[in-house]
């Protein structure tokens, strides 16, 4: 035998294929890692859209659940509000009638054509819900308030009181209590912690026997939330909230927008009965004339608000990435919202979705979106006293 053939190995020819062999193996391997984790980023995306979404139209929901209690005297609803919060709170600015207006209703859609909307959600926590007295002399500025009797019954220092002129649809103003009720009066003075008072009740004036003060019980937990989708987060601004009065906080991340729909009942005043039923007739992405007295945004238009309709859009919390020549396809076209009749007898009025984000480096449609809806009765307006 020649030991030089026995010793003489692979050969170049056989290292060649092997090594052939062996790169095309890496390059299946790495084409199925990348295809595994990229179907992964996919399915977690997915998971992070449904969580966030059901949270953020959760939190919603909520507050629309309870907007209302303790404002659904027709004294009350849609009042144009005197405010201050040393605390930085500002209620929501309705400009619908021509001249902005601070009305004080259970919800105020301040609708954005091109982004996001932003939705105020109001109610007091007054146990009592609407107890209210008589003013009874007349108001023209100064810290007190005469009122046609000595201790009205759960009216205590600190709470969070409206003074609302009558009839209704005129100026009302927001304080709190400084001092429990004494001799015939109610005083709202400034300072010591008091940060709804100013010192007066503005520049408004109350005649005898033609206003009323209301209780909305402690101020500390006075609920009046601002929410809004900015930059991508769900925020929320609400004046129970340490550190959240002013600039709001973040409350779910990779939420790119949130719409509205007021639905109002437009029954003739004739057959309109708040008290037995409230019905959708309408739904309008703005305020509207709905109880048809002309003019829009007034005291009447508010108390025909039934319900209200809600959209969230989550995204997923990465982008795809996109094609050989720069383009992304996650997502082809903007969803569509509230497309659906509901009621099954009133038109929908739909809305496409604003995804796109200011400062974004990315092209929305590199991402993938879920849409969550619902829609809330505002069940307080209907609990009215007689």
């Amino acid at each position: 035998m020649n030991t030089m053939q026995a010793a003489r190995g692979f050969s170049v020819v056989e290292l060649m294929v092997a090594m052939v062999v062996g790169l095309l193996a890496m390059t299946f391997a790495t084409r199925m890692l990348v295809s595994a984790e990229q179907n992964k980023a996919t399915s977690l995306g997915g998971s992070d859209q449904m969580q966030n979404g059901m949270l953020a139209l959760f939190s919603i929901n909520e507050d629309a659940a309870q907007a209302g209690w303790g404002l659904n005297d027709e004294l009350l609803t849609g009042c144009n509000t005197t405010f201050t919060d040393t605390s930085g709170y500002e209620l929501a600015v309705d400009a619908s009638s021509g001249a902005d207006r601070t009305p004080l209703a259970p919800v105020i859609i301040q609708n954005s054509a091109a982004g996001s909307d932003t939705v105020n959600l109001y109610a007091g926590t007054s146990q009592t819900g609407v107890g209210s007295v008589k003013v009874r002399s007349l108001y023209a500025g100064a810290d007190t308030l005469a009122i046609d009797t000595q201790a009205p019954f759960g009216f205590a220092a600190g709470d969070a009181i409206v003074v609302a002129s009558e009839p209704s649809g005129g100026n009302c103003t927001l304080a709190q209590l400084s001092a429990d009720p004494l001799a015939s009066s109610l005083q709202f003075s400034s300072g010591d912690g008091n940060r709804f008072n100013s010192g007066s009740l503005g520049a408004n004036t109350y005649a005898a026997g033609r206003a009323r003060v209301f209780n909305l019980g402690p101020a500390r937990n006075l609920s009046l939330h601002t929410w809004t989708a900015a930059n991508g987060v769900l925020t929320l601004r609400a004046s129970n909230l340490e550190g959240a009065t002013a600039a709001g906080a973040a409350v779910v991340s990779n939420i790119v927008a949130l719409k509205a729909q007021y639905g109002f009942d437009t029954r003739a005043a004739a057959v309109f009965d708040a008290a037995s039923s409230m019905q959708v007739l309408q739904w309008s992405n703005t305020m509207i004339d709905a109880d048809g007295v002309g003019g829009v945004g007034n005291a009447g238009d508010y108390r025909r608000v039934a319900a209200i309709r809600i959209a969230i859009v989550a995204r997923s919390a990465a982008p795809e990435k996109p094609d050989s020549e720069g383009a992304c396809s996650a997502t082809t076209s903007a969803p569509e919202l509230f497309s659906s009749a509901s009621p099954s007898d009133v038109a929908a009025e739909p809305v496409t979705a604003p995804l796109a984000l200011e400062n974004d480096p990315f092209d929305w449609k590199c991402y993938r979106y879920r849409v969550f809806e619902s829609i809330v009765p505002i069940r307080n307006a209907g609990w009215r006293p007689t």
